[in-house]
């Protein structure tokens, strides 16, 4: 049975009302048959999964909540799951889905692919092949996958511009300059993301209330050039005190900036993926805002759905249909609701098991972690 409380097609409303991306080895989960099957009509026990995971560079997510939630999922359904990961390689996510679709001769393939030309590319050959794809948590522009399953990406944006202008309230911010770092300009979740922010930013801005100092897109979503790109911001603007910035890989390095600049905790500064070191600004006041984006909500829904390809039976899902931004197709789209955590409840990615407590209350940050009431799981 698919889990489809977790789901909806208009989700945008829901993230409002809530307040509001390891190692590079292969590893495999090939379960009994016994363990597990999918809906009526067909049996998936056995069937084959490849999963390429796009790096783990600039964000810990993939290796540490997503690829374990997606075998544990596979595990559930009786599924063969190749969950690899391109580590930022183009040609190293061509290989492996060479290898799933030619040798492994995989049933169906989940990608997060690193690139829109890198993931066409992988998309054409998998379905010259008979292999239905599941396009992963950012959607491949121009590619025709077969089913998306993500966050609603426009509504984590908005998430994160309406959890921004409350910071500045709160911070009583008279007169905000705002710096704007965007993702990847290649990654369609970093259009949807601005889409989304900037609905909330651009009224405050064109209305005076807001001023904007600068905004650039960082290419691959680099921590590096995120806080080398900040830093000439500031340098030609010292009035910058509010940063709408896309990740929190890249917060870091901003926040990195702000220590050395002793203004840290005074700027008003986003993030998003709930990281440990995310939480941990969080907790110290150098970072107002991250969004959660349960791993699961993504990983049970794609695996569930790959099950019922596997064993060809009709998806019994409640789609909705996100149009491809490049040829202008409906795809089919599983979209869950994001989170935003503040200080308020900076817990909940712990409880959740998204984030180990050990890797956010270090030594430094007992203290921190017990009064915001956050306990060992």
């Amino acid at each position: 049975m698919m889990r489809k409380a977790i789901l909806t097609a208009t989700v945008g409303a829901a993230a409002l009302a809530l307040g509001v991306a390891g190692c590079s080895s292969s590893s495999s989960t090939t379960p009994p048959s016994s363990s597990g099957s999918a809906s009526a009509g067909g049996n998936a026990a056995g069937g084959k999964v490849g999963v390429i995971l796009p790096e783990t560079a600039t964000s810990a997510r993939w290796e540490n909540a997503d690829r374990p939630a997606i075998q544990k999922e596979c595990q559930a359904k009786g599924l063969s799951c190749d969950i690899q990961n391109a580590q930022g390689s183009d040609q190293q996510e061509k290989t492996i889905a060479d290898t799933m679709i030619k040798t492994e001769h995989v049933q169906v393939l989940l990608l997060a692919s690193i690139d829109p030309t890198t993931g066409q590319a992988v998309t054409t050959e998998a379905k010259a092949a008979g292999v239905k794809v599941i396009d992963y948590d950012r959607l491949v522009t121009g590619s025709s996958p077969d089913y998306y399953v993500s966050f609603d990406n426009v509504a984590v944006g908005k998430a994160q511009g309406t959890a921004l202008s409350a910071a500045v309230t709160s911070m009583n911010i008279s007169k905000p300059d705002v710096a704007i770092l965007d993702g990847a300009p290649t990654d369609n979740n970093a259009t949807l993301f601005n889409q989304g922010y900037m609905s909330v930013i651009k009224p405050l801005i064109d209305a005076g209330t807001w001023k904007k100092s600068a905004e650039q897109a960082i290419a691959n979503w680099d921590n590096t050039t995120a806080g080398t790109t900040f830093s000439a911001m500031y340098g030609a603007d010292h009035n910058i005190n509010v940063v709408m910035v896309a990740n929190d890989g890249m917060a870091n390095a901003v926040i990195a900036d702000l220590k050395n600049l002793h203004i840290n905790g005074k700027v008003a500064v986003s993030g998003q993926d709930a990281t440990a070191a995310g939480l941990q600004h969080i907790l110290d006041g150098d970072q107002s805002f991250s969004i959660y984006k349960p791993s699961t909500q993504e990983a049970v829904p794609a695996v569930d759905l790959a099950a019922e390809l596997v064993a060809n039976t009709t998806p019994t899902e409640t789609f909705a249909n996100v149009t491809d931004p490049t040829n202008q197709q409906a795809v089919k789209s599983l979209l869950a609701t994001p989170i935003t955590i503040t200080k308020a409840n900076v817990d909940q990615p712990i409880k959740d098991n998204y984030v180990s407590y050990a890797d956010v209350c270090t030594a430094a940050y007992v203290a921190k972690c017990t009064a915001a009431g956050i306990a060992a799981q």
